[in-house]
């Protein structure tokens, strides 16, 4: 991402005015007459206190023969100039919510939105946090916090009550902007969902860069989008759900340091926030909060169902035979990686968390 020189000064389009009336031998006073202005108002705009108007720009070009475009286009630059010198003061009055982000980390894996810019100098922060701004679609710092961290939200307060809200944010933020770039997606369609995600559950057995493309694009053809989001530090959040707009729901999901048992899982308990769950809502896996614990239950029971069905599970439970082979049986038969079959007896209790852990497929960030 390129970077405009941003000076900490600037200068007012009279400036210039000053030098064609000491050119022209010309008082204040008379320049004023000319153009029927009064004198403390030229003066005022000599000064840059007051803009040169259209109107006077003409008045201009009368007497000096200087288009009257050059003093509109000096004047909206002046103006300009003015705001990003208060922009740049703002943001370094706020030089430490700039640096509660993980910025470097994040230019590095959000590259796209994300100005390349280290250090901790007065220039390097203002340059972050008009990047950050500018990532998160706000004008200033305040109003992170009001979108961001508004109790009164109710697709807020999952965020609200996190310890560490500004990665989460970023992480967030990171998706939805991924989502809005979507160009190919249907809108939501419940039973078109439903479908793909049985298709999705037949892929268990392969590798992210098999699955992974099939896998976003049938989502998106039922309204769907599935980003894969790289974690940073500060967010521990496997994975989330929520509605961009009405017709369009994401899924962010990250593979780093995952297994298959608990990726698979996180991604049809996200989907099951979709089929059950409201659409105002902003569900974060490993979040803190406690406030939705009966729909994180009821997610959980569908993705567990629905990647194994429960009658199936306790007849095999009932045989008593959790050999490495006949787990591998069990999940030819579902058709299903054993990794998960070994997930779900683990989380039961049938299984101590150290065994058979050979059949899980550990998955690395495939993109970063």
């Amino acid at each position: 991402m390129g970077n405009d020189f941003n000076p900490d000064y600037v200068v007012p389009p009279g400036s210039t005015l000053s030098d064609l009336l000491e050119e022209r031998g010309m008082y204040q006073a008379e320049l004023a007459g000319r153009i029927g202005l009064s004198t403390k108002t030229l003066n005022e705009i000599i000064k840059g206190k007051a803009p040169i108007t259209p109107e006077t720009a003409l008045h201009l070009e009368n007497v000096f023969g200087v288009p009257a475009r050059f003093w509109n286009n000096r004047e909206v630059l002046y103006r300009e100039a003015i705001e990003r010198v208060e922009e740049r003061e703002q943001i370094l009055q706020h030089a430490e919510w700039v640096r509660s982000f993980p910025y470097k980390q994040m230019a590095r894996l959000f590259s796209e939105y994300l100005e390349d810019v280290d250090g901790r100098s007065q220039d390097a922060v203002y340059r972050q946090g008009r990047s950050l701004l500018t990532f998160f679609g706000l004008g200033t710092p305040e109003q992170w916090n009001e979108i961001w961290l508004n109790p009164k939200v109710a697709f807020r307060k999952s965020l609200a009550f996190s310890s560490d809200p500004k990665p989460i944010s970023a992480w967030l933020q990171y998706g939805l902007r991924k989502a809005d770039e979507m160009k190919e997606v249907n809108p939501y369609d419940r039973t078109t969902f439903v479908a793909a995600l049985r298709q999705i559950r037949t892929m268990t057995r392969e590798s992210p860069e098999s699955f992974a493309p099939r896998m976003q694009q049938l989502c998106a053809e039922s309204g769907v989008a599935i980003v894969f989001t790289p974690q940073i530090d500060g967010a521990k959040i496997s994975g989330a759900t929520q509605w961009v707009r009405p017709e369009l729901a994401l899924i962010q999901l990250s593979l780093r340091g995952k297994t298959n048992d608990k990726f698979w899982f996180t991604f049809f308990h996200e989907s099951a926030h979709i089929l059950l769950h409201g659409k105002r809502e902003v569900f974060l896996e490993g979040s803190e909060d406690d406030q939705e614990v009966e729909k994180e239950e009821e997610a959980n029971e569908w993705a567990s169902a629905f990647l194994i069905p429960s009658k199936r599970l306790s007849d095999f439970i009932v045989g008593a035979d959790y050999s490495l082979d006949a787990v591998k049986r069990f999940a030819d038969v579902l058709e299903i990686a054993p990794g998960i079959v070994v997930g779900q007896l683990q989380h039961k209790g049938i299984l101590g968390y150290n065994q058979l852990n050979d059949l899980k497929q550990k998955f690395a960030w495939v993109n970063k």
